[in-house]
């Protein structure tokens, strides 16, 4: 079964979204390396402030891959290159028809989904933040999951009714 035109049209703004709002993270953070006193559009209070949780440790490798693999680990990047690469995994891959990369999409989705997860809990319970940024991701990332699990059972075809021929 094809995959509706709607599907590839919300995809696209939906990765276009999450991708400027990762290009914006990252030059959030690099503009805040360079001077402490950069102000970011997204920063409307002391508890409303995306630089604060960008720059976090939280903010690069997940919080999690500087104490596995060190400070200058190659995988110890801000958390907005993860999302990149993952905006642009789920815009190339949605171009192909193939269950396979439905199935991939479906899982880099999941994974997508458990990071957001992790990071909301640092962001409300350990930062004890609110990233306008951040939640907007989070958000992009569940539909991006809804919409990538809607494709595998489209293109797996059990989405299909089964008709029974007559006198059986």
């Amino acid at each position: 079964m094809a995959v509706p035109g709607w599907e590839r049209a919300l995809r696209l703004v939906l990765c276009a979204l999450g991708l400027a709002l990762s290009v914006y993270a990252l030059h959030v953070e690099s503009s805040r390396e360079r001077d402490p006193d950069y102000l970011a559009l997204c920063d409307l209070s002391p508890s409303v402030s995306c630089s604060k949780v960008f720059t976090s440790r939280w903010g690069r490798g997940f919080g999690l891959v500087e104490d596995l693999l060190g400070k200058h680990s190659v995988f110890n990047q801000p958390n907005s290159l993860f999302g990149i690469v993952f905006y642009i995994l789920q815009t190339l891959l949605g171009f192909s028809p193939s269950t396979l990369a439905a199935v991939t999409l479906l899982g880099t989705s999941m994974v997508s989904i458990a990071g957001s997860l992790y990071l909301a809990y640092i962001l409300f319970f350990v930062l004890h933040d609110f990233c306008l940024v951040c939640v907007t991701t989070y958000l992009l990332n569940g539909a991006l999951l809804l919409l990538n699990y809607k494709r595998l059972v489209c293109l797996s075809g059990s989405g299909q009714r089964r008709v029974k021929p007559k006198g059986q």
